[in-house]
């Protein structure tokens, strides 16, 4: 018999709530009724734009076995069991503490201006091959996302990986206390949501926060070549860390690259990790994918757990959705390649997407093709950190340029005429030229903030091995 994540009792106990209704188990937690399953406690979570309470009795008739509830009515009370809470948002919380408690696990942090998503997913691959592993889900790392996956973590669970996010300060603390982490990962510090900062050391001193929740005497683990080390090195000693681990290439980092082979679809990687040499393969490529992976070894580390398992892991890793998944694109006059880094950008993500692309091989007389649309949230220097990029995109040989909204405007302009694609101001209205334009053996990327919505074009890139392909065919005068 399948051990449930809660009972009625161990909710109780939980969040002091008032039971109403029968006896009931539930063997996952929801906030959205949309994405329920049958047998999970669905948190009617009172937020800016929406209220869970209009979705309880929808989501007790999908098969949630109880709902917890703020306020009660007679069509919530004929729908199933309830709970009743002063605050829903605060009973998720105190799940999620009383998850915490009670799984006896190792718990890791991971933060970062770039790479918490990846990186994260890499270490749920990667330790799940080792003992029961539990992680966030998606990119769930706010004030609902975080106390949401404790509150799904079950009792037998060894190794626990949450994504802590922020884009203003002091958002990180309550959750880092929250998870309350053994080890604690800052990937690394960029000018990122610097519509909300005044400098990129206040983002650091933010990402600082990280190391508010961490245990006595656990683990901090820093990025060695990042300017920030020695401020974010300081903030982990203050917070009583027992151990300070830094990764990268700089000599003196405890977990060092030797040296890394960079090929389109892999990488080949040597590296010592606290004194242990490792070589291993890397099926995302990227140099930023590189040192993400010497961060997440030496998360390996610091857990005590194997790491020459967790280094023949690698050559399974895969790229989440919208960041850096690869699909070959068959169409009726040839193939191409896809580059899907849609799910968002800043500076630092837009030049790793990039140098990626300088990496990839055309086929035959096929492109580069660059698809970028506005990174926001930067702030006052936004327009010169978008023209900024003129420089990796010739690094990485890119041919043609595709760029939407008024940020990227400038860049496009500034750009040599010859690498001049099409500009739109919006990613709808760009789709059109770019679906006209791409060709067999061309690598298109397609990168921007998730506000720029790069996604239906990749949707639509996606789809011209379809009915739209037949229809390019005949548009260029194909047999």
């Amino acid at each position: 018999m399948t051990t449930p994540l809660w009972t009625r009792a161990d909710v109780i106990s939980a969040t002091g709530g008032e039971a109403i209704g029968g006896e009931w188990n539930a063997s996952g937690v929801s906030i959205d009724s949309r994405t329920l399953e049958p047998g999970d406690l669905f948190v009617a979570i009172v937020g800016e734009n929406s209220d869970g309470h209009a979705y309880v009795e929808g989501a007790l008739k999908k098969g949630a076995s109880a709902a917890l509830v703020s306020r009660v009515d007679d069509a919530m009370r004929a729908a199933g069991p309830l709970v009743k809470v002063a605050d829903t948002l605060e009973a998720l919380n105190a799940l999620g503490r009383a998850a915490r408690k009670r799984a006896q696990a190792k718990v890791v942090a991971v933060t970062g201006s770039v790479g918490k998503t990846g990186t994260k997913e890499a270490l749920r691959l990667i330790l799940s091959e080792q003992a029961p592993t539990h992680a966030s889900a998606a990119s769930y790392n706010n004030m609902w996302g975080v106390p949401l996956s404790l509150a799904r973590m079950p009792a037998d669970t060894r190794f626990g990986i949450f994504e802590v996010g922020m884009n203003h300060p002091g958002e990180i603390t309550p959750l880092s206390k929250l998870v309350e982490p053994f080890a604690a990962l800052i990937t690394t510090v960029e000018a990122v949501h610097m519509a909300f900062f005044d400098s990129v050391e206040q983002i650091a001193d933010a990402k600082g926060e990280i190391f508010d929740g961490l245990q006595k005497g656990g683990v901090a683990i820093l990025n060695r070549d990042n300017p920030h080390y020695e401020r974010l090195r300081a903030k982990a000693e203050l917070s009583g860390a027992g151990r300070i681990i830094s990764f990268g290439e700089h000599p003196e980092a405890d977990a060092h690259l030797e040296k890394a082979a960079l090929k389109e679809d892999c990488s080949c990687v040597s590296a010592t990790i606290c004194g242990q040499p490792v070589t291993y393969k890397l099926s995302v490529p990227g140099h930023h994918i590189v040192m993400n992976s010497l961060a997440m070894l030496t998360v390996v580390h610091a857990l005590d757990a194997d790491l020459a398992m967790a280094a023949l892991a690698m050559a399974h890793l895969k790229a989440p959705k919208g960041r850096g998944e690869r699909h070959k694109v068959e169409t009726p006059l040839g193939p191409f390649t896809l580059i899907d880094e849609s799910y968002n950008a800043n500076p630092a993500s837009m030049r790793a997407a990039l140098e990626a692309l300088g990496q990839a091989r055309p086929e035959g007389k096929g492109r580069r093709i660059a698809v970028i649309g506005d990174m926001l949230e930067l702030g006052d220097d936004s327009i010169a950190m978008h023209r900024g990029l003129i420089e990796p995109i010739k690094a990485a040989d890119v041919d043609l340029v595709f760029a939407s909204g008024p940020h990227m405007r400038e860049l496009f302009k500034a750009l040599p005429q010859s690498l001049q694609g099409a500009y739109a101001e919006t990613s709808d209205e760009l789709g059109e030229a770019l679906r006209e334009a791409v060709e067999p053996g061309d690598v298109v990327m397609v990168k921007g903030s998730l506000g720029s919505r790069m996604g239906p074009l990749v949707d639509m890139l996606r789809g011209l091995g379809d009915d739209e392909g037949e229809s390019i065919r005949r548009n260029r005068g194909g047999n």
